[in-house]
């Protein structure tokens, strides 16, 4: 370990180089020859100011890997998406990128065509990815990074999860909220590394203010122990400064004491430290590439120069690029860290799910699925409102009244092969819309794949609930990406809950999005149950005329589902027309197949549908979500009936008149469509 000092030096360096290279450079990457304009990409562009201390961290965490005993898995995360340049960097020194991306090996000719091909590289881009090492975090935006560490060390024994996290990403609500909810987790080795270079991106940082002897007050006021390590020129004594005090955290971290490490750093110390007469070192001047113009300005030129030939290259590659001296021997010693899957076995014992109200269902599906020892239920403090008191005290049960905490939990947990459950008012899950949208983003990219889904169940939604308690919009939201790996489904009754629930938490790849009353009364046979599992929907027999239809009502939720009921009968023998009901588990079935996996086609369309058969939709959500999914391929009369936001507080029986959610709106509309019907014939 002594050695490591001059190790982490090396590995260091050579990120930095290569940083810069990829910002700047489009050829001569070792500098043999004098750097000219030609060597310039055109356009410089991409992040600076984080990478010397994020490269910094990653070094010191590689080489310290790489010493620790297997037993313990130390996993850094990346939590600032600008951090790209840095892992690529790390990644193309370390050799994981040449190992992903053919073409991109340790030496000039990798480096030259990383360096060329930046920000656009081979389907990786310039942000953080999950495909290399310390990208794991499914995040994509500030602040997730913190909570999501906590999830994927919950109950791992032997697993240390590193996240380095900058004090601008210490602003926000997500992260502030998770260095206190940590105190509920017992069993979650965190070690965050929190990068202070005393700026956001464009102003100074609240945390950059604070002295030391603030800083450890602020930590320690939230349980945690706070290692501080200033950084100002990266000498080997503040590398081996540094190496010291992250041994210590990582004991400390080991013996359950809550600890985290400070870097206080200058912003982007080791760039450029004026031009043009203007300061840039210690300034947000230096949060991207100053050296804008090398190709037009000697001055831009002649810094760039300089500011590469820093790092010492030709002490760290050979004439062919490669690794040479200690930065050779650092890359050997350097490991990597993953979030290895932790997931055991499915059990072979069939479900039993046909139980007659919603807690006995949904604390059914859940106790059976946490039998198998790798599940976590989270929720905002709302078990005893949603009629699950009875799970509140299980060891794999965590409330606290911060959503989006809860859902980097629970996508830390699933990143690292577990599967869980988040339940919540639909009301509430709009505050979860910036968060699932970039796991969603994430999950789509190369090293993200085969994870189990991410699952919500809400319920409460508006029609049952209180004026402020009426907001459908993550549906919608998610609805409109078009994303593959999104199920919205509505299930009518507990019997299909406990279906639409269990299949989810099996499930992998996707975001499932349950919304289901915890009070539905209407039950309704079985019998098309496991059509509407296996294809998103079925005819429901029951309430359906056996020929051809006139009218086909569509329903997507409890709700519907009984006003649909109540009101079939009425409309055939009113109209004397021909009706079919079709139910909705799943709203993405309305979706183009060309977008959505589950969409119906032409043909399957007609098949539940009817070749010419008005449509009424019933809806819990917004009918601009069914609009959106249909886009015009229905060619026949179609109106939605859903959520629009009423101008006060109604009563539901009132809610559900002015609406169109009961049985004389859903009549009236009927009327409308069948007699366009006849006008289209």
């Amino acid at each position: 370990m002594e050695g490591n000092a001059v190790l982490a030096d090396a590995l260091w360096r050579a990120v930095c180089y290569a940083s810069v290279c990829q910002l700047h450079l489009r050829d001569n990457v070792l500098l043999h020859q004098p750097l000219t304009a030609e060597h310039v990409k055109e356009r410089p562009s991409g992040h600076w100011g984080t990478v010397p201390g994020t490269a910094w961290a990653l070094s010191h965490l590689a080489l310290a890997a790489g010493d620790l005993d297997r037993e313990v898995s130390l996993v850094p995360l990346l939590g600032a998406g600008h951090a790209g340049v840095v892992q690529l960097s790390t990644s193309w020194v370390t050799g994981e990128l040449g190992r992903l991306r053919p073409g991109f090996d340790q030496d000039a000719d990798g480096l030259r065509r990383l360096s060329r091909s930046f920000p656009d590289v081979d389907g990786l881009g310039a942000e953080v990815t999950p495909a290399l090492p310390a990208g794991a975090f499914l995040g994509g935006r500030l602040g997730g990074c913190l909570p999501f560490a906590q999830g994927a060390a919950l109950d791992a024994p032997g697993r240390i999860v590193v996240p380095v996290i900058g004090d601008g990403e210490c602003e926000t609500p997500t992260t502030a909220a998770a260095w206190l909810a940590h105190g509920t987790l017992a069993r979650a080795g965190v070690l965050p590394v929190v990068h202070v270079n005393g700026f956001r991106m464009g102003g100074p940082s609240l945390l950059g203010a604070l002295d030391d002897d603030h800083l450890r007050a602020y930590f320690s006021g939230l349980g945690w122990e706070a290692g501080i390590v200033r950084v100002a020129s990266g000498s080997q004594a503040e590398h081996a400064s540094f190496q010291a005090a992250l041994w210590d955290a990582m004991e400390a971290t080991l013996n359950d004491r809550p600890t985290a490490l400070v870097l206080r750093c200058v912003k982007g110390w080791t760039g450029p430290v004026a031009l043009g007469g203007q300061t840039l070192l210690g300034t947000p001047a230096l949060h991207k590439t100053p050296l804008t113009s090398p190709r037009a300005d000697a001055e831009h030129l002649s810094q760039l120069a300089d500011w590469l030939a820093s790092y010492q290259p030709s002490q760290l590659f050979d004439t062919n690029g490669r690794a040479r001296g200690p930065l050779a021997e650092a890359v050997a010693q350097a490991r990597w860290c993953s979030l290895t899957s932790t997931r055991p076995e499915a059990p072979s014992n069939p479900r039993e799910s046909l139980a007659a109200t919603f807690a006995s269902v949904v604390s059914g599906i859940v106790r059976q699925h946490a039998e198998r020892g790798d599940f976590l239920l989270l929720s905002p403090d709302e078990l005893a409102s949603n009629r699950l008191p009875d799970l509140a005290g299980e060891r794999w049960v965590h409330e606290l009244l911060a959503e989006e905490v809860l859902l980097e939990w629970l996508a830390g947990w699933t990143a690292s092969g577990r599967r869980g459950l988040l339940v919540s008012y639909e009301s509430f899950a709009p505050l979860l819309t910036s968060g699932l949208v970039g796991h969603i983003k994430q999950r789509r990219l190369d090293g993200a794949q085969d994870l189990p889904s991410l699952n919500l169940l809400l319920t409460s939604y508006g029609w049952q609930n209180v004026h402020t308690h009426g907001d459908p919009s993550l549906a919608t939201t998610l609805l409109a990406l078009g994303a593959p790996g999104v199920r919205v489904l509505t299930p009518a009754d507990p019997a299909r809950t406990a279906a639409a629930l269990d299949e989810a938490l099996e499930s992998v790849d996707r975001v499932n999005v349950v919304i289901t009353g915890k009070n539905i009364r209407t039950l309704h046979p079985n019998e098309s149950l496991a059509e509407e599992l296996s294809r998103g929907l079925a005819v429901w027999p029951h309430l359906s005329d056996e020929d051809e239809p006139d009218l086909t009502i569509v329903t997507a939720g409890d709700i519907p589902a009984a006003v649909a009921t109540e009101a079939a009968d009425r409309i055939r023998h009113g109209h004397r027309c021909r009706v079919r009901v079709v139910n909705l588990l799943d709203l993405t079935v309305l979706g183009a197949p060309t977008a959505w996996p589950r969409g119906l086609s032409g043909t399957e369309t007609e098949h539940y549908l009817g070749t010419h058969a008005a449509v009424l939709v019933l809806t819990l959500g917004h009918p601009a979500a069914v609009w959106g999914l249909l886009a015009g391929r229905l060619r026949r009369p179609v109106e939605v009936i859903g959520w629009r936001e009423p101008a006060g507080p109604l009563s539901q029986r009132d809610l559900a008149h002015t609406m169109g959610m009961d049985v004389v709106g859903v009549e009236r509309a009927a009327g409308f469509l069948l007699a366009a019907r006849e006008v289209v014939r």
